[in-house]
């Protein structure tokens, strides 16, 4: 079965479920939220603990295919009920839960979220937002036909140092900008070859339920589960899926981009199992208002990254941060370190101090000393307080999956290196049409 047809038959019987009259009972009456969470695992345990911080939320339910992260998150949430199938979950709990928060590995995030809403329920989405193109306009679209509070987990969104950048950009401090270049040196990727063989399954994991849609295999330890699934094309979506979408955030959200018009991806020759290791990919995008008509992005990911570029050099000869992205303008450059750190402009080849008061005189921004421990929940808080009509999402499904589909598009560019690929975002289809084979999945039904 095709993903599209997934996509279009899931869950017919949720499909015509009504909107619970005890959801507007429960936010307009004591104005609480009860949530369901899918993965409390890893950044699953992280999107929890976030989740729960907030004072007027209920955890409910719980649901992950490992029973040790099942056993521990229910240590800390006792009165929630457990459970190890999400569809299970959802149509026992439809009329008992009024959010729900996916953060499973990105092959399961399309599934999981549009079940959800199929049962008419707000989701919280870890990034990227799905692992397919189709998924991601196909989420979309639910969450707008139905009028749902989304967002997608772009925890930074919501940080001051991005939320400065996209004020100063977006206030002409460089000018338009003709070009970004981001990097990260992290290596979500695997030039090795093929897992082969097979090992015991632990008894504490479903491995039926962990594959979910994705073609049936053998389990092999330190190969899928818990982590290194993020390096192959079958669950991840490899560097560029994982810290890309964070790095890419700010430019795309300052730089009002839609979705690119040309991507080119130089790696190596695709394995068909694991992501390349180094991906440098160039993206060529319409102009905005804050952009030239010649606007292009290049990205840079795995060990060096980013390669040297003369527009990369900082003053006095500093080394660049660890992870970020640079503004080139046509009066300067700003460079938005990856996290933590406050834009820094560079002109002429030095830096420029910033007056902020000059740019936020009421200090709308909010508090301008980095605290991780106090803005780590911003973002989650924002979604339960969209839920509870008291917000609105800054990363909505209709802002992620345009961001998220730029990320896939240079994903499914390292299918064939070298080669310029370009796409039509009216139709939702490349011109090269052995590219468009990797605009969706299969399913299997499990």
């Amino acid at each position: 079965m095709k993903k599209r047809d997934f996509l279009k038959t899931s869950v017919a019987a949720a499909s015509t479920v009504l909107l619970p009259s005890s959801l507007f009972a429960n936010i307009q009456g004591d104005k609480r939220l009860r949530t369901a969470h899918i993965g409390v695992g890893g950044m699953g345990a992280a999107d929890l603990k976030s989740i729960s911080s907030h004072d007027r939320v209920d955890v409910t339910a719980l649901c992950d295919v490992d029973a040790n992260n099942l056993a521990a998150a229910k240590l800390k949430h006792p009165n929630a009920k457990t459970f190890s199938d999400y569809r299970v979950m959802l149509e026992a709990m439809q009329n008992q839960i009024d959010a729900v928060i996916v953060s499973t590995p990105d092959h399961t995030h399309a599934p999981a979220s549009i079940l959800a809403m199929d049962y008419n329920k707000p989701v919280y989405c870890q990034k990227p937002l799905a692992h397919h193109v189709s998924e991601v306009r196909e989420m979309r679209r639910k969450a707008e036909e139905k009028n749902l509070v989304t967002q997608m987990g772009i925890q930074v969104h919501s940080f001051y140092d991005y939320k400065l950048a996209t004020l100063l950009i977006q206030s002409g401090i460089i000018g338009k900008v003709a070009t970004v270049r981001a990097w990260s040196p992290k290596n979500w990727g695997y030039d090795g070859p093929v897992a082969k063989g097979s090992d015991s399954v632990p008894e504490s994991l479903d491995w039926n339920l962990w594959l979910g849609t994705a073609a049936e295999r053998p389990f092999k330890e330190k190969v899928y589960h818990p982590a290194n699934w993020r390096k192959l094309v079958d669950f991840g979506c490899g560097t560029l899926g994982d810290m890309g979408v964070h790095i890419f955030d700010t430019p795309y959200n300052a730089l009002a981009l839609d979705v690119p018009t040309t991507i080119k991806n130089n790696c190596r020759r695709p394995n068909g199992f694991g992501y390349p290791e180094n991906n440098n990919v160039t993206y060529t995008f319409k102009g905005t208002k804050y952009t030239t008509d010649d606007f292009k992005w290049v990205w840079y990911d795995g060990k060096g990254a980013p390669s040297s570029h003369k527009e990369l050099k900082l003053p006095n000869k500093e080394k660049l941060p660890l992870q970020g992205a640079m503004f080139i303008g046509e009066k300067g450059r700003l460079l938005l370190p990856h996290f933590m750190e406050t834009p820094r402009l560079i002109v002429d080849g030095k830096y420029q101090e910033i007056d902020i008061s000059k740019y936020d005189p009421d200090g709308k921004l909010g508090n301008t000393v980095n605290d991780y421990e106090r803005d780590a929940p911003k973002h989650y808080h924002q979604f339960v307080s969209a839920c509870l009509g008291e917000d609105e999402a800054s990363a909505p499904f209709s802002y992620a999956a345009r961001l998220t589909e730029t990320i896939l598009l240079g994903v499914i560019a390292g299918r064939f290196p070298n080669k310029t690929l370009h796409w039509d975002n009216q139709t939702a289809k490349f011109k090269e049409a052995a590219a468009n084979a990797y605009l969706e999945g299969v399913n299997r039904s499990f």
